[in-house]
């Protein structure tokens, strides 16, 4: 009998260590499991790159010039309305004209002005000013419209601008071609449109005041 007592207690232990061996087993497959996931997949989401959408910001060294000369071209416009818009006596839809391009120049100016300098192209050269049409007034034709006064001034205003406005489609076309920032050429696009139809309503002003 205490031998038959015997077989069975050692056969139950023997149950009990394979019953505690395989819940061990078990334990560390899900605990190896559990730390891939932390480690991998589990983690994949947050350390995802985020996906690039295009390098919109490209330039080249047309951009560039176009910038670097049509700055100072929008300043010398604005300097031009600014001079017609303080004399007293000029035809209403000369001043209108004049309001409407500095409201429209001016913001352009900060715009390039930014472009210049994300593309690291400071304002200190006027490279992009040599060899283009650019319509620029002399200093004696900037003062010629300062010293002018009522109807004259007025036709002064518009012969000028129309030469001015003719210089910075030019530009402008010149980036057309030969630019490849998005954005600048954008600009240039623009340009060419509002300032063709600028010089169409100045001739027609004009005619009026002849």
């Amino acid at each position: 009998m205490e031998k038959q007592l015997m077989l069975k207690v050692r056969s139950s232990l023997a149950l009990v260590g394979v019953l505690v061996a395989t819940i061990a087993l078990s334990a560390c497959a899900t605990t190896e499991t559990n730390t891939t996931m932390s480690g991998g997949m589990m983690d994949t989401p947050s350390s995802t790159p985020s996906v690039s959408v295009g390098n919109t910001g490209a330039f080249n060294d047309a951009d560039v010039a176009f910038a670097m000369g049509m700055i100072p071209h929008h300043k010398q416009a604005i300097d031009m309305a600014d001079t017609i818009l303080g004399k007293s006596g000029i035809d209403p839809k000369v001043t209108d004209l004049a309001t409407r391009i500095k409201a429209a120049q001016d913001p352009e100016i900060t715009e390039m002005t930014a472009w210049l300098t994300t593309w690291g192209s400071p304002m200190d050269s006027m490279s992009g000013m040599s060899g283009m049409d650019s319509g620029m007034m002399s200093d004696s034709e900037m003062a010629a419209l300062d010293a002018s006064s009522g109807t004259d001034a007025a036709k002064l205003f518009l012969t000028q601008m129309t030469t001015h406005h003719q210089g910075a489609i030019s530009m402008a076309k010149t980036e057309i071609n030969q630019g490849k920032n998005p954005d600048a050429i954008n600009l240039a696009s623009s340009i060419v449109t509002s300032q063709s139809a600028e010089i169409t309503e100045m001739a027609t002003i004009l005619s009026t005041l002849m």
